[in-house]
């Protein structure tokens, strides 16, 4: 972690100072933005069905990927058929470009995959209504699409926003980049439709009156690289030297679930969120790493070398919510299960 992103949740007073001009010019820019669409000298576009947009007001993991791996399940199960758009972070596709199950996280990123993954159409771009197009267009049962990350993406319009929010480390300092950890005021908060917190510890003030869900994520059994079948439970770890590594928003999250299932980690290995793997990451002298679903779809396609392959395993999570949003989404929408 960097000095700044450690200040964001421990703030020095010197470098509140010294960062005040650029998160005022931050401030400045995203204010600017906001109100151009408010205003109409921007416009958002609609799209033919229900969107509904899960994002956070803060930079990091806080959890969007499991929380809507949950709600397509959810959805499924209630026979809605949902899609995804989504940025694609990571990848280097130019315009919108379905993830399929398999596929390169180079070219779409790496979250879209594990999306894609549950069996529901996803499509990523960087124009998020270009994106919803094109979902639409190959896939017109559709019922129901779900932009990943697209809070501050105005362009798009939408029908419902939830926020999510890191229960553990709240909003920081509650100041905005680079001085702070958030993407826009906290005011922001007051216009959305919903918060997700995943977690508890932070001392979180939600607006009066906004509809909050607590979400849990549980882990599941590690299973080996490229193989669901094949389980690990956390006894099976114990005597080897065990390496967790991590190229997540917030590795420390991962980290502490392992110690919590009483894996014991010899070395804690970080890179950067959406980090392009290769086989020189992984290290030599482990018996075993544990990584998270997010790296192993990319680390899936750059390991070739069987012996390594085998010490590889995969930390599911799944998240739990309560009380139900899928149902609180439906109602709001006002539209029936199955229809």
């Amino acid at each position: 972690m960097s000095l700044i992103e450690r200040h964001w949740y421990r703030p020095r007073g010197w470098l509140t100072a010294l960062l005040a001009p650029l998160e005022g010019l931050f401030a400045l820019l995203a204010a600017g933005r906001r109100l151009a669409f408010r205003r109409g000298w921007k416009s958002s576009e609609t799209l033919p069905v229900p969107v509904v947009v899960i994002g956070n007001i803060n930079v990091g993991g806080v959890g969007k990927t499991p929380l809507t791996l949950a709600l397509l399940a959810d959805f499924a199960a209630r026979g809605v058929k949902a899609g995804v758009i989504s940025r694609g972070y990571g990848g280097s596709a130019a315009g919108p470009t379905e993830a399929l199950p398999g596929g390169d996280p180079a070219r779409v990123g790496d979250e879209p995959l594990l999306l894609a993954a549950s069996g529901a159409p996803v499509v990523v771009g960087r124009d998020r209504v270009a994106a919803g197009r094109l979902l639409l267009e190959r896939h017109p049962d559709v019922q129901l699409i779900l932009s990943d990350d697209g809070l501050q993406h105005y362009r798009l319009a939408r029908d419902l926003e939830i926020a999510v929010l890191d229960g553990r480390r709240g909003v920081g300092n509650g100041r905005l980049l680079p001085n702070g950890p958030l993407r826009e005021p906290l005011a922001r908060l007051r216009t959305v439709n919903a918060a997700v917190v995943n977690g508890s510890g932070a001392d979180l003030a939600l607006p009066p009156g906004l509809a909050r869900f607590d979400m849990t994520l549980r882990a599941g059994a590690c299973h080996a690289l490229g193989d669901a079948a094949r389980l690990r439970q956390a006894d099976g770890f114990a005597g080897l030297k065990v390496v967790a590594l991590a190229g997540i928003g917030h590795p420390e999250r991962f980290f502490d679930t392992l110690a919590g299932l009483g894996i014991a980690v010899e070395r804690r290995l970080s890179f950067p969120d959406h980090h392009a793997f290769c086989a020189a990451d992984i290290p030599a002298d482990a018996d075993a790493v544990i990584v998270t679903s997010k790296d192993a779809v990319k680390l899936e396609r750059v390991l070739h070398d069987a012996a390594q392959r085998a010490r590889l395993w995969v930390l599911p999570v799944q998240a739990t919510l309560a009380p139900g949003l899928c149902d609180w989404i439906l109602a709001r929408l006002k539209m029936e299960h199955g229809r």
